[in-house]
């Protein structure tokens, strides 16, 4: 198999596993921030346990300071994904990060100061449809948590395309970025913790004792994992391609969620309308890419 079409694989193994993240985020009786800040304190733990220290001591310090940055990016998207999880519900959340391939088509020529290829941004513009008729029919309060998610979206194009771009500045092995990454996600939501937990309201800060085993399995099986591989097939695809692949995430979380929680009960034709346009435009990226020639 060749380093192209395993990093298609390690994406779509990915893809299927954060299907799983809203629904164990809905599971989970912490509200977003403390189950964000629970979640990466566990991710950190584990690589920190078996992560050759050498390999950090070998990051420059520009490097760990750009690291750090695009953590945090990372931990601002899962306040405002797991956010959107608490606002509407889990479909609609997972559903909303759909635009962020219209987001990554115009950030990744941006910031890698490349020309804009055209099949993208109608890929990522033919997405918004979809996205419109899937919110169309939900009520304020879940509108609410679509434009949260739309802002997690934004922050998910934007860190992909930074790392893309540190990946090709030649960045540190995928494990020692991971835990550096992960330990700036932490940072943030650390920051932002006591301002929930002393702002007068009845917040859960504690896991209960079920909410342990989901944390578990979120934190290693739905973030450790994915993240590694992420980071590991960034290095043969473009930070659009990835984030495409990710709108296949919404098809896992929608029939996860009508399994767990009768979602589906809530949803219109036009919801599925919207995730069969969705499901086009990810399917129709292979065969412009191979038409028109992408590189990586």
């Amino acid at each position: 198999m060749s380093d192209r079409l395993r990093a298609y694989a390690y994406l779509h193994l990915c893809v299927f596993l954060w299907g799983f993240t809203a629904i164990l985020g809905k599971l989970i009786s912490l509200s977003a921030l403390p189950l964000v800040w629970w979640r990466v304190v566990l991710c950190c733990s584990v690589l920190w346990w078996f992560l050759p220290k050498a390999q950090l001591r070998e990051i420059s310090p520009r490097t760990l300071r750009q690291m750090l940055g695009i953590g945090g990016l990372v931990g601002l998207h899962w306040l405002g994904f797991y956010g959107a999880i608490k606002l509407s519900n889990a479909s609609v959340a997972v559903a909303s990060m759909a635009l962020g391939s219209f987001f990554s088509s115009l950030l990744e020529p941006l910031v890698l100061r490349r020309g804009v290829r055209w099949y993208e941004v109608t890929l990522g513009i033919f997405v918004i449809p979809g996205t419109v008729l899937i919110v169309g029919h939900l009520d304020w309060n879940s509108r609410l948590g679509f434009f949260v998610g739309l802002a997690a979206a934004f922050l998910a194009a934007l860190f992909s395309v930074l790392n893309k771009q540190l990946i090709d500045a030649k960045a540190p092995p995928a494990w020692p970025m991971s835990f550096v990454e992960l330990l700036g996600g932490l940072l943030v939501c650390s920051i932002a913790l006591p301002v929930v937990a002393f702002r007068g309201d009845e917040v859960l800060l504690w896991p209960q004792p079920w909410d342990w085993l989901w944390m578990l399995l979120l934190a290693w099986g739905c973030t450790l994992l994915p993240y590694y591989l992420t980071l590991t097939a960034m290095r043969h695809l473009t930070a659009f391609t990835a984030t495409l692949i990710v709108n296949l995430e919404p098809v896992y979380g929608v029939i996860l969620a009508s399994i767990f929680f009768n979602e589906h009960r809530e949803m219109s034709s036009g919801f599925y309308l919207g995730m069969s346009i969705i499901l086009a435009s990810v399917f129709s990226h292979p065969f412009l890419v191979r038409k028109f020639g992408e590189k990586k």
